[in-house]
């Protein structure tokens, strides 16, 4: 895994460039039980974390795959726009206060797109006030947490949304 300077957006499952529009295939991975009760495996899921500093971008991204998530990363709304159509995140983190378009505007655009508007999306920010959480929810958000990261909460509240999530997908 690498990162780069916000131009690029680089994954165990897929190398996109939104500056020049390349990308290369997307790595699938199939679907892996953990025990007998149709549980399953974190590696079935792709996270996308969206921050603007890199910091933030690189320890969330990494905890998130030891614990066995495949991750795509972005660096502001714009680039996260591009980068969610292209990998189908099962669930997304995002930042608020970013340059450009923020964290309320990019889940806004999420939520009136057909294809992506049941995609989690959870907000993780420095925000703690009751009035940015009631912005984020009216926005769509679907879980709200506060930096610095309680790692404990976020994979509790990841794992509850990806639960419904998997619940609301028709039967194949």
């Amino acid at each position: 895994m690498a990162f780069g300077n916000g131009d690029h957006v680089l994954t165990d499952a897929m190398n996109y460039n939104p500056t020049m529009g390349t990308k290369e295939p997307l790595a699938t991975t199939p679907l892996q039980k953990t025990s007998d009760k149709d549980e399953v495996s974190p590696s079935s899921f792709l996270v996308l974390v969206v921050d603007d500093v890199i910091d933030n971008l690189t320890v969330i991204s990494l905890n998130l795959q030891q614990h066995g998530y495949r991750v795509a990363t972005a660096s502001n709304g714009e680039e996260a726009l591009k980068v969610v159509p292209l990998v189908h995140p099962d669930i997304i983190i995002m930042d608020l206060a970013m340059p450009g378009i923020d964290g309320l505007e990019t889940t806004r655009r999420i939520r009136e797109d057909l294809e992506m508007r049941e995609i989690p999306v959870i907000a993780l920010t420095a925000f703690s006030t009751g009035g940015f959480q009631r912005a984020a929810y009216d926005t769509g958000f679907d879980g709200y947490l506060t930096k610095p990261v309680e790692y404990d909460r976020l994979h509790d509240l990841i794992r509850r949304l990806l639960g419904l999530a998997r619940s609301k997908k028709p039967a194949s």
